[in-house]
């Protein structure tokens, strides 16, 4: 019998539900914050959860860490309960605004946490010089935090989540506030993590940062998970347009007739389509070059593109293969905000 090498998950979802009752004038409302999730996420994976303000992310992660009971459905961080407490203590959490006492230092703080952890001495002393290091903030470790910035908030925010070495970290707007070079520093520390085993669970509104560090991502829309996989997954990277720049023929200066796409694309592309969701090829001047766009799916219809051109005596001044974006995506499946904004 051959063993699955496929690791066990750290973070396993299964059908879990969230409801919210009220009372108002009108008489007892529900509100369903959480319906029927499902997900899983694996260790060395960052795992990341995107929606609108609505959507049931936060209630999802107070579920996962602990804070709020579900209605329905099951979960478990590493084969214990949700809210045990041995799930808890393997739970790292950057939460979107970090308060620390206004008379810690950045030591003091992770001193403070390291000791909540149930850590010694000599351990947290070892493990704030670590941290202070990775995030930045070496030689600034006694200063009061009411000094601080709020980049400075978040890398001390990132250090505690990190003091008592936990095996998931659950990440809120990790890089809020942060200059450039600091989101650069913070994608380095979560790569290295990455590559250590951690499992990473991250929340953010940046979507190029998602994009740049996340393995998965889950698409969260009313409660529900409208999509679920990778990147390319997403954003359908078999569903591509062809910048094709090619010279401007002097007895063709609108280059209209320049390039017999029938004879390329035989399916029917070349010429516009009977509906509006038809992809067609369509063309416009760009300085000396004639810019085609060109709908391809595949590697395959690339070649086939660059081959066809070839063969017709065509020259390619520029090359350009674009793919919808994760916010594309995004905006495709959540829909426009005032349909997002429940």
């Amino acid at each position: 019998m051959i063993e699955s090498t496929v690791p066990a998950p750290s973070v396993d979802v299964r059908q879990l539900r969230k409801i919210y009752r009220s009372l108002s004038l009108t008489g007892r409302r529900k509100i369903e914050a959480v319906r029927g999730v499902s997900l899983q996420a694996f260790p060395g994976e960052v795992f990341g959860l995107l929606g609108p303000n609505g959507a049931g992310k936060t209630t999802l992660i107070k579920m996962l860490l602990g804070v709020v009971k579900p209605t329905s459905g099951e979960a478990t961080l590493f084969d214990q309960p949700i809210g045990s407490s041995t799930a808890r203590s393997r739970v790292g959490y950057l939460p979107e605004s970090l308060r620390v006492d206004r008379h810690h230092t950045a030591r003091s703080a992770l001193r403070y946490y390291g000791r909540m952890s149930r850590m010694s001495e000599p351990e947290i002393k070892r493990q704030s010089d670590q941290l202070l290091e990775l995030v930045g903030l070496e030689g600034r470790d006694r200063e009061s935090v009411r000094r601080f910035s709020k980049g400075m908030y978040q890398r001390l925010g990132l250090a505690q989540a990190l003091m008592h070495a936990p095996d998931l970290l659950v990440l809120v707007e990790p890089t809020d506030w942060l200059d450039p070079g600091g989101r650069n520093e913070v994608r380095k520390v979560i790569d290295r993590l990455r590559e250590s085993g951690k499992t990473m669970f991250l929340n953010s509104h940046i979507l190029q940062e998602v994009e740049l560090v996340c393995s998965r991502v889950a698409i969260l829309a009313k409660g529900e998970i409208r999509a679920i996989g990778r990147i390319d997954e997403l954003t359908h990277s078999d569903e591509q347009w062809l910048l094709v720049q090619t010279p401007l023929e002097p007895e063709d200066p609108s280059g209209a007739h320049s390039i017999d796409w029938t004879s390329i694309l035989p399916d029917g592309r070349a010429e516009p389509g009977e509906s509006e969701n038809q992809p067609a090829v369509t063309s416009t001047i760009k300085g000396e070059c004639h810019q085609w766009t060109v709908p391809v799916k595949g590697q395959s219809e690339i070649d086939q593109v660059v081959d066809g051109l070839r063969r017709a005596g065509h020259s390619i001044v520029r090359l350009e293969v674009q793919r919808e974006s994760l916010e594309e995506s995004f905006m495709r499946l959540v829909g426009q905000p005032e349909e997002m904004i429940q």
